[in-house]
């Protein structure tokens, strides 16, 4: 019996007894393999591991063989093969296994492998991934976070799972708990808080050993924001997916819907308020990790928001303010009216930026648009302060000089009224004295009230003479009239070219 045993072996090695030499020991429940078959081919991994009438198998005799084994070479490494063993319940035995490994350190209980991943050396398991978009929560510029609400659609293929629909009533799918089943490791790498949705608590499982797991979840991830041209702004966040201890050798993650179709599929069911769900773009990586490389599927979601009430709220008022400060050039700089009006209008755009302040983020590598705007119309306000100081400045001195003229003319005349201010007995007495043919008291009294006369007319020609002096401009005022004249159209020419440049960076296309 051993004789024919070896015989047999003999055969099947191709005639070569070092083949069987060097066979490696096996656990009790590991079948043997043949190392020297006939010519390897390369062959995808799922068509190794489904039984063969999955394959489109040609064997009409019985879709089972009792036995089937094989040779496989892998694509990617030619030197290494996959030596595998089908069973009659079309289940792979393979010694290349993780879940072989596992069984022959004893390291599960009851020979339960359900929960190992099955990855084959050099042929990882494929993990197909769709990932839904179905709400965008919060945009937090400030804190530079993205929350989102998404729906993960996983599959793989399992190849020791598998049974007969026709042996159980044409039941060809169960519904499983998943923590019985082995499920990818998958996190998010720029989730910065766990999940708040639970975890399903259910897979679909099929005949043919396809897993297919759906979870929804609230994902809080880190976004790198760009606020340049806030409130006109467009955000591209990602969403990288990876396994957390596998390598690429052993799990690899692969898109499975078109990126169009998936971001049609999305863009139906999703309920869009501040932001709008631009495009979704999907890439695929091989990343370097601590422990080596993997493979990461990246989602990009674009989106950009609506800007209608950032305008309505911000960019308006702050324009209208502007406006009053160049209506104000129209108030008189004669009085501290214009003044103080400037002033309460510059306080207004001073809250407006401490608004501003608490929306952007202090850690933009670019000061945005809006902060410039802000911080021009200011400088534009500023500017137009510090100009109505000084023509209330130049205006002061003329006011100032008109006073001291006054007060000299007004000195002047005290000083003609008391020389002339004699009483009537004195001119009596003196006019005895003298010749009596010299005037009378009465003539005295007459000459008197005639110069009194003289001097009233001349200070109502004073007066009508002030009048038309006041009307001609002084030295300073004239100047303050020029000042002020190239300063407003300065001031209009420099505010309309800030606002053309501003609004053009805005909605100028990023290259």
């Amino acid at each position: 019996m051993m004789l024919a045993g070896f015989f047999f072996l003999f055969l099947v090695s191709g005639g070569s007894t070092s083949n069987i030499s060097e066979q490696t020991e096996l656990h009790d429940d590991q079948p043997n393999f043949n190392q020297d078959n006939d010519e390897g081919f390369n062959i995808s991994t799922t068509d190794i591991l489904k039984p063969p009438e999955l394959n489109g198998s040609t064997n009409q005799d019985s879709k089972y063989p009792e036995l089937q084994q094989g040779n496989y070479t892998n694509q990617n490494d030619t030197n290494t093969t996959v030596m595998f063993q089908r069973s009659e319940d079309g289940r792979i035995h393979t010694n290349c296994s993780h879940r072989a490994v596992y069984k022959y350190l004893k390291l599960v209980k009851d020979n339960d492998i359900s929960k190992i991943g099955p990855s084959f050396y050099n042929f990882p398991t494929e993990v197909n991934v769709e990932v839904r978009l179905y709400a965008i929560l919060d945009v937090n510029e400030k804190e530079q976070r993205f929350v989102s609400y998404i729906w993960i659609v996983s599959f793989w293929y399992d190849p020791d799972i598998y049974w007969k629909p026709a042996d159980f009533c044409n039941i060809s799918t169960i519904y499983p708990p998943s923590d019985v089943l082995w499920t990818p490791d998958l996190t998010i790498e720029e989730m910065i808080e766990d999940n708040k949705v639970s975890k399903s608590p259910y897979v679909t499982l099929y005949y043919d050993g396809e897993v297919f797991l759906r979870s929804n979840m609230v994902v809080v991830s880190s976004c790198t924001m760009e606020v340049y041209k806030f409130p006109f702004d467009v955000q591209n966040c990602k969403l990288s997916f990876k396994s957390i201890a596998h390598t690429s050798k052993d799990l690899k993650i692969t898109n499975w819907m078109e990126k169009q179709l998936n971001f049609e599929r999305s863009l139906e069911r999703m309920t869009q308020s501040e932001w709008l769900f631009v495009n979704l773009n999907i890439s695929e990586e091989v990343v370097y990790d601590l422990d080596g490389y993997k493979t990461m599927l990246i989602y990009t979601i674009t989106m950009k928001r609506r800007s209608a009430l950032y305008i309505a709220n911000f960019l308006l008022p702050i324009m209208f303010f502007l406006g009053l400060d160049l209506a104000s050039f129209g108030i008189s700089d004669s009085g501290g009216e214009k003044l103080g009006f400037k002033v309460t209008v510059l306080l207004a755009v001073t809250v407006m930026q401490l608004i501003l302040n608490d929306i952007l983020p202090a850690s933009s590598d670019r000061i945005p648009l809006i902060a410039i705007y802000c911080i021009g119309v200011f400088g534009l306000m500023m500017l137009s302060l510090v100009e109505t100081i000084l023509m209330m400045y130049l205006l002061g001195k003329d006011a100032a000089a008109e006073e001291n003229r006054e007060d000299k003319e007004q000195r002047r005349n005290l000083k003609k009224r008391t020389s002339a201010d004699e009483s009537p007995a004195e001119q009596l007495s003196v006019a005895k004295e003298g010749d009596s043919s010299k005037p009378t008291v009465e003539s005295i009294a007459l000459e008197n009230i005639s110069d009194e006369l003289r001097d009233v007319e001349k200070t109502l020609t004073r007066v009508l003479n002030g009048r038309k002096e006041g009307n001609k401009a002084g030295c300073w005022t004239k100047v303050a009239e020029k000042v002020n004249i190239v300063f407003i159209i300065t001031y209009v020419i420099a505010v309309i070219v800030f606002l053309i440049v501003l609004f053009s960076q805005w909605t100028k296309d990023d290259e």
